[in-house]
């Protein structure tokens, strides 16, 4: 508000204010409104403002220093690397593209699981540029009041320009994290706060001008791609969509030995072990194993971390930390019975497969089987899905052979299955052939589902019938012992079998 508007309401007010009371209305309730409103709007302009800033003065919900960070400190995702850093090189080696024509790019969208080093990725970039970092969340720019999202977006590229002109670089880079908070598909209707942010971010990544220094790149991740509006999507705006995965062996080994410089490892220990057995384990996952596995060593006293403590820590970082839950003799045997039913048709389906058989209780598991690790997969025939459905069903089928039903413990296990017998149809690989499931009514699937389900099964009840011995004769042993490795219980299936036979 101008000075010459603010004098003319200082002196208005108090001659209404007069009027009104010559001619007797009371003002009480006329000032607590005023009051009222004055205070919301004061508050909205505040919560509004981006320019709040915390004691050491910077923007409240920026990170502006980012710690020192080089792709050499990331591991298991080579091809990820190569693909960003090719697309930094155009933002960095500008005059000699330009030679080319090439228009460097806007905004680099990192997809992918959680933990895979996406945040990591974007800070790394900033590094290799030399440029002004900027992060923030997606949801710091969501807030009740309407426009306050937009003036966020505002202020955080207006701050970036300013910072990499104060600091005298040639470039910017905005990261904006979980960037599906604000960038979700727009629907019809009334217009929400939140397509008024993204709008004001389209608007912001169309007002980037490459030719223009500094030149701002935009950087934003998310695990879920497919949420995102297709305006964000298309090109001039997110031009590069890199897939950073779940690394695979040879890159979860990569990050184990990025994470094990800091620590005293047995020379007998086999880090490449370890990356076999955390098949699917993200780097967040990995630098948890490490960490994890340093804490049991210290835990017993130990001055070096020995493969056995690996074998724990992986153990926790899937299921948990043990447990101290006391169950009763009746709930041993029906727990010792169910992962004796995975384990018989693992072995049976899959000869030496089983790593451990356990009936300590560990997160909210009562007991479970380790299998050995497998070389890594990424395409599965039907008969491999069958087999890893049987194993699923093997310990609620080996409940109903000894007890006549079923158990709450069964819960994951169908929620494997079910996962499971989902990737069939999606892979057309059932009956119903190569389907959508968007074409299909819910009775079809669901029938489909229950006649696989039922199938395998009737499978599974047939073969574990034939290792009643096993069942027998292993039980007492597992409950006294409570682990048996999988040496121990392939040695005890076999004398089983032969005596059996003999």
């Amino acid at each position: 508000m101008s000075k010459l508007g603010k004098e003319v309401l200082i002196g208005v007010i108090p001659a209404i204010a007069a009027f009104l009371l010559y001619m007797g209305v009371n003002l009480l309730p006329v000032l607590l409104v005023a009051i009222v409103g004055v205070s919301l709007f004061y508050f909205s302009r505040t919560r509004g403002n981006m320019s709040v800033s915390s004691p050491s003065g910077r923007k409240a919900g920026m990170n502006r220093t980012p710690a020192y960070f080089t792709f050499d400190e990331i591991g298991g995702q080579d091809r990820a690397k190569a693909e960003l850093q090719e697309a930094l090189d155009f933002l960095i080696r500008y005059e000699e593209i330009q030679k080319f024509g090439i228009r460097p790019l806007k905004g680099i969208l990192l997809t992918g699981p959680p933990g895979t080093g996406k945040t990591l990725m974007a800070k790394a970039a900033a590094h290799y540029t030399n440029s002004v970092f900027l992060s923030a969340s997606g949801s710091e720019f969501v807030e009740m009041y309407v426009g306050v999202g937009a003036s966020r977006i505002r202020d955080l590229f207006k701050e970036a320009r300013n910072r990499a002109t104060k600091e005298n670089k040639q470039s910017a880079i905005v990261f904006i994290d979980e960037i599906d908070v604000i960038g979700g598909k727009r629907e019809g209707g009334q217009q929400r706060e939140y397509d008024q942010t993204l709008n004001q971010l389209l608007t912001e990544m169309d007002g980037i001008h490459t030719a223009e220094t500094p030149r701002i790149l935009i950087m934003a991740a998310t695990n879920r791609k497919e949420m995102l509006d297709s305006a964000l999507l298309r090109p001039g705006r997110f031009d590069r969509h890199i897939e950073v995965d779940l690394p695979d062996k040879k890159g979860r080994l990569h990050v184990l030995r990025i994470h094990m410089k800091n620590k005293p490892i047995d020379a007998e220990a086999s880090l490449e072990r370890v990356a076999a057995e955390t098949f699917g384990f993200s780097g967040a996952q990995l630098e948890s194993v490490m960490n994890e596995a340093a804490i049991y060593a210290l835990r017993g006293g130990q001055p070096i971390i020995t493969q056995s403590h690996f074998s724990q820590a992986i153990d926790k970082v899937m299921m948990g930390e043990k447990t101290d839950r006391e169950s009763t003799m009746e709930e041993r045997r029906r727990v010792a019975l169910h992962e004796l039913g995975h384990a018989i048709v693992a072995e049976a389906v899959k000869p030496h497969s089983v790593s451990m058989v356990s009936l300590s209780p560990r997160g909210q598991a009562l007991g479970y089987v380790r299998h050995n690790p497998q070389q890594d997969k990424y395409l599965y025939t039907k008969k491999e899905i069958e087999q890893q459905i049987m194993i699923a069903l093997g310990g609620s089928v080996a409940e109903e052979i000894f007890y006549g039903g079923r158990s709450t413990g069964s819960r994951n296990d169908f929620e494997q299955a079910l996962n499971l017998v989902g990737t069939m149809i999606d892979s057309g690989l059932t009956g119903l052939g190569i389907v959508d499931r968007r074409m299909v009514t819910k009775e079809e699937l669901m029938k489909e589902n229950a006649e696989i389900l039922q199938q395998l099964t009737e499978r599974t009840h047939v073969l574990l019938q034939k290792y009643r011995d096993v069942f027998e004769q292993s039980l007492d042993i597992l409950i006294r012992e409570e682990v048996l490795t999988g040496d121990e219980f392939r040695i005890l299936m076999a004398t089983i079998q032969e005596k059996t036979s003999a």
